[in-house]
């Protein structure tokens, strides 16, 4: 569907090790990316928002309890900008599923993650063993054994 959306507008394939996140984004929301990068990514690889719900966002970013460890919050406008972003790029959880506070929770992660057996506790530190680009917020970048 995409090659074929790319043929009608005469747009070129963007090449993927180009990308390097998962999506490509577009630049009204590179700013949002950026934010989420540079308050999340400094303590943490940061995680592509398609691996968690939308509503999961929603609360991690307004939430000074995070993950055991008392942050500050972004504030406004940055919050507003940072959300904006990963509202975009992330999906919606069903109505009738909890909503997950952990990755290893997530339908998202696990459909992404066909066939792969994940350590248990699954940490945002492992994902660097299979993504040798995580640290750079390239999740396209695989270990050999993957690619």
């Amino acid at each position: 569907m995409g090659w074929g959306l790319a043929t009608i507008t005469n747009a070129q394939p963007v090449p993927t090790e180009e990308i390097g996140t998962v999506d490509v984004v577009p630049e009204r929301y590179q700013l949002g990316q950026e934010l989420y990068l540079e308050n999340c990514a400094r303590c943490h690889s940061g995680i592509p928002p398609a691996v968690l719900p939308t509503q999961t966002w929603q609360r991690v970013i307004q939430d000074s309890q995070h993950y055991g460890v008392t942050i500050k919050p972004l504030i406004d406008p940055a919050r507003l900008i940072v959300w904006q972003y990963l509202q975009v790029f992330s999906r919606s959880q069903l109505k009738e599923e909890e909503i997950p506070y952990r990755i290893s929770e997530s339908r998202y992660f696990k459909a992404l993650h066909p066939q792969v057996k994940l350590p248990r506790p699954l940490e945002l530190s492992s994902c660097a063993g299979c993504h040798i680009g995580a640290n750079e917020y390239n999740f396209r970048k695989l270990s050999a054994e993957w690619q």
